[in-house]
């Protein structure tokens, strides 16, 4: 036996030095057409509603290299990049990528992952009751709400929270981080989570359900088992899809919302990429970017070592 868990601690290993690997030439090829695509867009970083005189224009192209030719811009771009720098921004001159994204990262993971938590949270076992109660009343309560927070897009769920319970009741601020105080968390948080909780529980529904009918289920069933022990062995299998969608989700979530942030006024990742598409920022786009493609795919090896965990006939040593 533990010949078996050294084998598969080494076969793992393997596999998540092998994705490691392959993830490189998909960073590079984002980097890539994210840095041409963002060039092609009219005008400029320096381009105001008044424009500067040319001289100006001239010195602060020379200053941040964009008067070189497009290729060697890349090159320098990729360079810098090769070693952890982001660049400075061009809107925001007092700082750099790198300090303005270690300002807002904190702020969307926070919101983010408690968004994330919660979502698993509550759409687990909203799910799980709809799944033993199907088609009766908690069942049907269930997926209404599911198609409800589906289809209500955020930006319309977030100003009625705000309304609600910061303006009519006045129980909570409409906005604002005042530093990660847990009144300014409750509503953005709320807002952020509730899609995911509509799909997750939509998903572990349809999952719980037929895990229920499997022939393993049936004979603990048979055995007289309790409801919550038949429950968690159906949930480990019913939780594969989950895990499969929380990967790209995750990342989106702790890397910030754009229309939460720019709703509710927190300072976080989302507000930036905004800030530096409408200047033209092309450094702080470029440094969301490329950190939100690493989120994406370290969520997604993350992804793949909970599938082996949660199911022994997943293999990664071929």
């Amino acid at each position: 036996m533990c010949c078996g868990v050294g084998h598969w601690r080494t076969a793992m290993l393997s596999y998540i030095l092998r994705r490691l690997v392959s993830a490189l030439p998909t960073l590079f090829v984002v980097v890539t057409l994210s840095f041409f695509l963002i060039r092609l867009a009219p005008g400029g970083p320096f381009d105001l509603e008044q424009p500067l005189e040319a001289k100006v224009m001239e010195n602060l192209n020379r200053i941040y290299k964009l008067d070189r030719p497009l290729i060697e811009q890349y090159w320098l771009y990729l360079s810098h990049l090769a070693t952890g720098d982001f660049g400075p921004s061009f809107y925001a001159r007092d700082f750099t990528v790198a300090e303005l994204l270690s300002r807002g990262l904190p702020v969307s993971i926070t919101i983010g992952g408690l968004a994330l938590l919660l979502a698993l949270a509550i759409g687990i076992v909203l799910g799980t009751i709809a799944a033993f109660r199907q088609n009766h009343a908690a069942d049907y309560s269930v997926m209404v709400f599911a198609t409800f927070g589906i289809t209500i897009p955020t930006f319309v769920v977030a100003p009625v929270l705000q309304i609600v319970f910061g303006l009519m009741l006045a129980w909570l601020p409409v906005g604002g981080w005042n530093n990660g105080h847990v009144r300014n968390l409750i509503l953005p948080v709320v807002a952020l989570a509730l899609p995911q909780i509509a799909v997750v529980a939509r998903m572990i529904r349809a999952s719980m359900i037929e895990a229920l009918r499997s022939n393993h289920i049936r004979t603990l069933r048979s055995q007289g088992l309790p409801r919550s022990t038949i429950a968690l062995h159906a949930l480990r299998g019913a939780m594969l899809p989950v895990v499969s969608y929380m990967g790209p989700a995750a990342a989106a979530l702790l890397t910030g919302s754009v229309v939460i942030e720019t709703i509710f006024g927190l300072p976080g990742v989302g507000r930036y990429f905004v800030e530096g598409a409408l200047n033209r920022d092309y450094t702080l786009v470029m440094g969301t970017v490329v950190m939100v493609a690493v989120f994406v795919l370290v969520f997604n090896l993350i992804v793949d070592i909970l599938y082996a965990l949660l199911d022994p006939r997943v293999r990664y040593d071929t």
